[in-house]
């Protein structure tokens, strides 16, 4: 899924912005790859249990009324996993409310694992697993309206990631002296890759979740929120980790490794002290201190743009993984490369700025629908290029959004519908790229002042945030409202279509010009150069005339994505 964030990391640190130009033959190439390394059957078995192919797998889509029917309260999932034979076995309780009596509870679950059983309420109930669904059954007539506890026991070996954390699975690895290192990615494939949840964006644990992980004694087990207690016995320990915010699904795992847990402390912009923990590998630790004094850096960044970090009652945390970092919620993971560049003088890491920025983006401010991945993902990105302002001034912001430009490829809309799986809304490295572009240019069409203002709002206002989970038209009416005026036609222009702005330079005398959009779709702004000096003009439907010495220049700056022809 996440093929194309490689390229844009290393494109955006100025190094490598000619892998953009790749992108559709990587993008044919990885395709085919996967093909083969899924395997040629759609259905396989493996120690007795039928296996889907996960390459099909997307999350999300639209919702079946059964699942519109149940609110998700927690998740609580005790698994035991062993490494050796790459398979883990336990049990997931899954704790939810119906809004109205049902006959059926449903719930995701790929075909990779045996269920053993499944209770309601403390009651054996029937069941059927299939197509990655578990239909439970009420015993009597009806689950009535009101809170349920369903506990499903379970187990079996979780598909293997083919490209971490692009195409998601459980990561086997060794570190570097041979300890067991393991990593888990789903965010393209869902939660239902190893529990038992519903597995749609629009339905987060309103009252977190807790895990008991148990492993090897020895290794450690990084997960989100508090780690509660470690318990060890003989030769295996148990790691008790419990968040009381609402998480995504994709956000509900673990990583494992012979890892040092390094901590510090900071000092939010509200005064609240977070902990911060780096669960690094041993061999590492050496490491620690930089990319932890990188990340209080990068926090005081995102809180002067987007507000206080939002989960202070728990803490920061990083976890080295095997793979391209992902925004787990509370406990970031870290490609573990330790490569930075220079930005004004100061360590920076596109891989370690990119994922702490969903902290805000994605895990905070969550869209609704994959249909909207934009908002977490765009603006996510478009952090990167304020994080560069910061740093080297307006020059490296300037730099950055250029770069953003340059990597759009328009192949189909950012919002191409609703209640769209994964799969069929994410557009490449658009997504991350035109989404970026998109604010830069709403922020020419607003100012500074009413933009920054407004981004800050959408980050920190409740009606956005946390269990409140946003669309598009939220951010559009939200940005309208603090304009005055709808910004509709501009939403809908950039988001829905991927057509440029057209705008016609025509001379109609001597020194005379007319300027005019050629596609209108409402007022707006742009900064014309007439003789050499540059006026802010709106552009109406008829469009402006002009008298210049030269050819009038229009949008020198590059606030827009669009094309102007001379005429």
């Amino acid at each position: 899924m996440y093929l194309l964030e490689i390229s844009r990391l290393e494109s955006f640190n100025n190094k490598s912005m000619r892998c953009l130009h790749y992108l559709g033959l990587v993008a044919v190439l990885h395709l085919f790859l996967v093909q083969i390394s899924y395997g040629q059957e759609s259905v396989k078995q493996q120690n007795g249990v039928q296996q889907t192919d996960i390459g099909k797998l997307s999350s999300g889509g639209k919702l079946k009324p059964v699942q519109a029917n149940m609110d998700i309260r927690k998740y609580t999932l005790n698994l035991d996993v062993d490494i050796a034979n790459k398979f883990i076995k336990g049990n997931t309780t899954v704790n939810l409310q119906l809004k109205n009596a049902s006959d059926t509870i449903l719930l995701d679950l790929i075909q990779h694992y045996a269920i053993e059983s499944i209770k309601v309420d403390g009651k054996s109930v029937a069941f059927d697993h299939k197509e990655e669904k578990v239909f439970i059954k009420a015993a009597s007539n009806q689950f009535s309206a009101g809170n349920h506890s369903v506990f499903i026991a379970y187990g079996g070996n979780p598909p293997e990631a083919v490209r971490p954390p692009w195409l998601g699975g459980f990561t086997w690895s060794k570190d570097r002296s041979g300890n067991d290192w393991v990593s888990i990615n789903i965010q393209k494939e869902g939660g239902r890759m190893y529990f038992p949840c519903k597995d749609h964006p629009s339905d987060e644990p309103n009252e977190g979740v807790e895990m008991n992980i148990t492993v090897p004694a020895g290794l450690l087990v990084a997960g989100p929120g508090l780690l509660q207690k470690t318990v060890t016995k003989k030769n295996k320990s148990t790691f008790s980790w419990k968040t009381n915010y609402t998480i995504s699904n994709y956000c509900v795992l673990f990583n494992i490794g012979k890892y040092r847990v390094i901590k510090d402390s900071y000092t939010t912009i509200n005064n609240h002290i977070v902990p911060i923990e780096y669960y690094i590998l041993e061999e590492d630790s050496a490491q620690a201190k930089r990319v932890i004094e990188a990340k209080k850096r990068d926090s005081k960044i995102l809180e002067k743009y987007f507000g206080e970090y939002p989960w202070y009652k728990e803490k920061i945390g990083i976890a080295a993984v095997p793979n391209s970092g992902m925004e787990h919620q509370t406990m970031i993971t870290f490609d573990n490369k330790f490569i930075f560049n220079k930005v004004g003088g100061q360590d920076y890491s596109a891989n370690l700025f990119h994922e702490y920025a969903h902290e805000w983006w994605a895990n905070k401010v969550t869209n609704k629908d994959w249909a909207h991945m934009w908002i977490q993902e765009g603006i996510g990105t478009y952090a990167e290029a304020l994080a560069m302002y910061e740093l080297g001034g307006q020059e490296e912001y300037n730099k950055i959004i250029a770069a953003h430009k340059r990597g759009i490829r328009y192949r189909k809309p950012l919002v191409g519908g609703e209640e769209l799986s994964e799969d069929e809304t994410y557009a490449g490295n658009d997504i991350y790229t035109k989404g970026s572009f998109f604010m830069h240019s709403l922020r020419y069409v607003l100012g500074d002042e009413v933009f920054l203002k407004t981004l800050k709002q959408l980050a920190t206002d409740e009606a956005y945030t946390y269990d409140n989970m946003v669309t598009t038209t939220d951010v559009e009416q939200l940005f309208s409202k603090a304009a005055g005026y709808s910004l509709k036609p501009f939403f809908d222009f950039h988001l829905r279509t991927t057509q440029l702005i057209e705008v016609s330079v025509k001379e109609t005398g001597y020194q005379q010009y007319q300027i005019k959009p050629l596609n209108y779709f409402m007022d707006l702004p742009f900064e014309i150069t007439l003789n050499g000096r540059a006026t802010r003009m709106i552009l109406g439907k008829d469009g402006i005339s002009v008298k210049s010495n030269t050819v009038p220049m229009v949008d020198a700056a590059g606030y827009y994505l669009k094309k102007v022809v001379i005429q």
